[in-house]
């Protein structure tokens, strides 16, 4: 691993692969668009501070900070205990530092799934909406159970597969291409859960739908947060035209009493702890 001075964070020396390329620099571009679109986002790492253990003696890990919103909820939460702010984009941990450089103790670059920490080092882990990004669930799994302290707990909030489907089934009657991005069945996820040894105190299932004016409102707020298409699957170039007005007028048909555009997420909050 090395230093790099100008941010003050670590940075991991292995290559990434070709769709963790996409999603870091997706989301380093829109390091500086992203708190001013990113209302969901921030309603649900608001809620997610509540899953948080009542006692926390131990460092602490924000797993896929993002901009660092949470940063301050969670020094206020945990007091004087150490606190770390990872992230798979770059860009976004230096933008977390330099917004809050008095709040986390370290900012990391890394991958959730090849954790740049020593066994047993971390009391909780915190992450809000990252961790659908990941591909190998059951890696994932190991890693935060390999980095936790016994007796430690993870509070998580991920996005399940039914997340804008208003948007997944608009597209499909336009063409065959993968638009959407798409995210783990609860099957899968569970599966990858019970293969470690971290035991599910809570799991709670909670909709939220978001309501637009126009469904371009939608997309650019898409990707003013980097979360546009990166999937395998995706057409590449610039989509035409014709094919963006014949989305808009599929999307139409959910238009409802509301008189508004509306996109679904459906979210999960996890509670994991590790025995001791």
């Amino acid at each position: 691993m090395s230093y790099c001075r100008n941010w003050g964070y670590v940075a991991t020396d292995k290559p990434a692969q070709l769709n963790k390329s996409d999603i870091g620099r997706s989301f380093s571009r829109a390091a500086h668009s992203y708190d001013g679109a990113a209302l969901l986002q921030r309603r649900v790492a608001d809620r997610l501070i509540a899953y948080l253990p009542q006692e926390i003696a131990g460092p602490v890990l924000d797993l896929g900070c993002g901009t660092g919103y949470s940063l301050p909820a969670l020094q206020a939460r945990i007091g004087a205990e150490p606190l770390l702010a990872l992230d798979l984009a770059a860009g976004m941990v230096g933008h977390a530092a330099e917004q809050y450089p008095n709040i986390a103790n370290y900012f990391v670059c890394g991958d959730a799934e090849d954790l740049p920490l020593a066994d047993n080092s971390v009391a909780t882990i915190f992450s809000s909406l990252a961790l659908q990004w990941c591909e190998n669930l059951a890696g994932l799994m190991f890693e935060i159970e390999r980095v936790l302290q016994p007796g430690g707990s993870a509070v998580i909030a991920t996005l399940g597969p039914n997340t804008l489907h208003e948007l997944r089934s608009a597209w499909r009657r336009v063409d065959g291409f993968v638009h959407v991005n798409q995210f783990a069945e609860r099957d899968d996820l569970a599966a990858a859960i019970s293969g470690s040894s971290l035991a599910i105190e809570a799991w709670e299932e909670v909709v939220e739908v978001m309501y637009y004016d126009r469904l371009s409102e939608l997309t650019r707020e898409l990707k003013s947060i980097g979360a546009h298409n990166v999937n395998g699957g995706r057409p590449s170039g610039l989509t035409g035209r014709q094919r963006l007005q014949a989305l808009t007028q599929q999307y139409e048909v959910y238009r409802g009493a509301e008189l508004k555009l509306p996109a679904s997420y459906q979210l999960w909050y996890l509670k994991l702890s590790k025995s001791r």
